[in-house]
C-alpha cells in the first residue's frame, strides 16, 4: 500500500495515512473524521521517509476524492460557517454566558455539533429549539475546556513558534506543578501558564532535566502557585450534550 503525507485545509499539522493506490501531492482525498470524513490535500514527501513508515501500521484514507466530493465538503464549509453566524448572533440575543468554537455538519445533514466554553452550566435549550427549527436536524451542544480551545484557536508560545496543541499534539498528557519543581524553574504563574492558563506542556519535554526557564531559587521576586487552585483547574470540564427536541424537527 502507497504511503501518503496529508493535511487539512485549516491546521499545521500533517500526517501519514496509507492508500490501496498511489496518488500524486496537490490531489485530495478523504479521511475518516467526525461528520462522515474530511477533505484533505496530499502533501509531497520523501521517498526515505515512505520506506520507513512502509511497514507501520496506518489508518487508511477512505477513497480519492471525486469533483462531486469536493463540490460537497464546499458547501458543507459553507453551511458550517453559516450556521456558526446564525448560532453566534442567537447567544448574543439571549445574553447567554458562552462562547461558540467551532460548528460541525454531517454529511447526511441529519446531525450537527456546536462547540462551546463557558465557566459553568448554561441552560440553552432555547437556542438548541433555534437552531433545530432553522436547520431540522438533530443539534448537539458540547462543551469543552480552556485547553481544548486553544488547540481549535490556535496562537503562539512563548517559544514564538504556533502552539504544540494547534500544529503536532494529538492528545493531551498531563502536566502537573512537580515536574517545574523537578526541574529547578521558577515557579511563576505568567513564565509557566500558556495562553489557555494552564502549565505549559513543554514542562512534559525537559522533564528529567533542567528547563529553559531555569532561574535560580535564591531569586527574590519567586511567586508560588497555589498548588489547589491548579489541581482544580485541571480537572475536565464534563461533555454537555442536549439533542434538539423530537418533535421541533416536525414542525
Amino acid at each position: 500500500m502507497a504511503v501518503l503525507k496529508i493535511k487539512s485545509k485549516n491546521s499545521l499539522k500533517s500526517f501519514h495515512f496509507k492508500s490501496k493506490e498511489e496518488i500524486s501531492p496537490e490531489e485530495f482525498v478523504i479521511i475518516p473524521a467526525e461528520g462522515g470524513g474530511q477533505l484533505v490535500k496530499v502533501l509531497p514527501e520523501s521517498s526515505i521517509i515512505k520506506k520507513q513508515l512502509e511497514n507501520k501500521i496506518l489508518p487508511e484514507i477512505m477513497r480519492k476524492a471525486s469533483q462531486e466530493d469536493i463540490k460537497t465538503f464546499k458547501e458543507k464549509e459553507r453551511k458550517e460557517k453559516e450556521a456558526y453566524d446564525f448560532c453566534k448572533s442567537k447567544i448574543k440575543e439571549r445574553g447567554l454566558p458562552m462562547k461558540l468554537l467551532k460548528t460541525v455538519f454531517y454529511l447526511d445533514n441529519q446531525k450537527s455539533i456546536f462547540y462551546f466554553t463557558a465557566e459553568g452550566r448554561i441552560d440553552f435549550r432555547d437556542l438548541v429549539k433555534d437552531l433545530a427549527r432553522k436547520y431540522r436536524m438533530r443539534i448537539e451542544m458540547k462543551q469543552i475546556g480552556v485547553r481544548d480551545e486553544t488547540k481549535i484557536l490556535g496562537g503562539f508560545g512563548i517559544c514564538g513558534k504556533p502552539l504544540c496543541c494547534y500544529s503536532f499534539l494529538k492528545k493531551f498528557e498531563p502536566v502537573s506543578l512537580q515536574k517545574a519543581k523537578d526541574q529547578n524553574i521558577n515557579i511563576n504563574p505568567t513564565k509557566i501558564s500558556g495562553i489557555c492558563g494552564r502549565l505549559i506542556c513543554c514542562l512534559n519535554y525537559e522533564e528529567g532535566a533542567i528547563g529553559r526557564l531555569y532561574i535560580d531559587q535564591d531569586e527574590e521576586d519567586l511567586i508560588q502557585y497555589d498548588e489547589e487552585q491548579i489541581e482544580a483547574e485541571e480537572e475536565e470540564v464534563p461533555e454537555v450534550l442536549i439533542d434538539s427536541p423530537s418533535d421541533t424537527n416536525k414542525h
